[in-house]
């Protein structure tokens, strides 16, 4: 049977795709998701809210982020993930622009909770490894890494930036800048560069050429790393012991790494560190999680999944014990350090074994169906710790279920074994 591909193939567009979805995931992180926190204490100054009702518009923005993913799929299938991408920063961008203009909650809840999660269900993380996922096989662990170190970057570079901001213009114009960058950067340059599938541009992926057999993509594994030969359908993926058991790891790492973003800032403010030590702390674990990331990256292009996991659950769990123990300066950083490179080993790990497990062709209609079961498990937390600080004054009890529950995670990664074949469609 000939396997050869039937378009002339060009030069390869997924490297300047994935700069274009590297661009608009730093973006989307850097001045939106780890944005919030950082604006938290000055907005709970200005206004003197409970950080519980401060909370709730970052639980919004994450269910709303999260809920819409079968809509997210099923656009990204029916129209490409271009379209997405464009759409989706252009509601996050005036979303942080109406953010300067709030007086009553319920604005906060309207410009940052919908329309900021707007922006990151259309723009992030369905969106960004489904364009992955159909430029890249043999090396998608690696490009995974680089994508997700975009994330890093934005969040180490934007958090201590965003404090001179608020110091030298006022927390208002501080939203008023990030919505300018974000248009400039996510939606114009990234729309530029982004393209939705190698078929689409008469290319294979990894930029291999047309007589090379296309049954060889879907079995190319490397050493001992897992990779399936078949694409499995929405249905028999969701039937499989595999599928779920990642769906808890995703679940936990999101549940304590919302938690930290939204409240460490806060935390650490209340231990007495000056707000620029605060801010370079969330700065530095961000920065962290790009090495993380990276490593993660190359490695998983190597080595068993299931081991990585275990290691980088193992760096946040002891990240949050030294965070709970910052009395000195040391266990801020080292906190910052381990939960870095944990959580940053993760967010790429974990997409880039369902895309291992389960295939190419349905990855956005499959993650996009489970989506929402991550997003509300792992929205609760911000407002959890909000509730518990309320009524303790400290963020003691929801910091310690958070580091016990990641060491509970650590023995489920062992037991997240590849599904069998059954099930499974070509």
């Amino acid at each position: 049977m000939n396997n050869s591909f039937p378009f002339k193939q060009k030069e390869f567009s997924g490297w300047s795709t994935l700069a274009g979805a590297m661009l608009a995931y730093g973006c989307i992180c850097g001045d939106v998701t780890y944005a919030y926190g950082v604006f938290l204490p000055s907005m709970n100054e200005a206004f003197e809210w409970p950080r519980s009702a401060l909370s709730g518009p970052y639980t919004l923005f994450l269910i709303t982020g999260g809920l819409l993913g079968p809509l997210v799929g099923w656009t990204i299938a029916r129209f490409g993930a271009r379209k997405n991408v464009i759409l989706g920063n252009i509601f996050a961008a005036f979303g942080l622009l109406g953010m300067s203009q709030v007086r009553e909650i319920w604005q906060v809840y309207l410009f940052f909770g919908v329309m900021g999660g707007l922006g990151l269900a259309f723009s992030e993380f369905l969106t960004m490894t489904t364009v992955i996922n159909h430029w890249f096989i043999r090396k998608r662990s690696l490009a995974l890494g680089l994508l997700f170190a975009s994330g890093g970057v934005g969040g180490f570079l934007l958090p201590p930036l965003i404090i001179v901001f608020i110091s030298g213009l006022g927390w208002r114009w501080a939203w008023v800048c990030l919505s300018l960058v974000h248009l400039l950067l996510a939606v114009v340059l990234a729309g530029i560069l982004i393209r939705n599938t190698p078929e689409s541009e008469g290319q294979l992926p990894d930029g291999l050429q047309e007589d090379v057999p296309s049954d060889n993509l879907q079995s190319s594994a490397e050493g001992r790393v897992y990779s399936t030969a078949v694409d499995w359908s929405v249905r028999g993926a969701m039937r499989t012991p595999a599928l779920w058991l990642l769906l808890v790891l995703f679940s936990a790492v999101l549940f304590v790494h919302n938690m930290m973003t939204t409240h460490q800032v806060a935390y650490l403010r209340d231990l007495h560190y000056s707000s620029m030590v605060s801010a370079t702390a969330l700065g530095l674990m961000l920065g962290m999680s790009i090495l993380g990331r990276l490593i993660s990256g190359i490695l998983g292009m190597r080595f068993d999944g299931r081991s990585l996991a275990a290691v980088f659950l193992g760096c946040m769990a002891l990240g949050i014990v030294s965070l709970l123990n910052a009395g000195a300066i040391f266990f801020v950083y080292l906190y910052s350090v381990l939960t870095g490179i944990g959580f940053g080993g993760m967010i790429v790990l974990l997409p880039n074994v369902m895309g291992a497990y389960f295939g190419r062709k349905h990855f956005s209609r499959i993650v996009g169906w489970t989506t929402p079961v991550v997003t509300l498990v792992s929205a609760v937390s911000p407002i959890l710790a909000g509730f518990f600080y309320d009524r303790t004054g400290n963020y003691t009890i929801p910091f310690a279920t958070a580091s016990v529950l990641l060491f509970v995670s650590i023995v489920l990664a062992f037991l997240a074994r590849p599904p069998g074949l059954p099930g499974a469609i070509r």
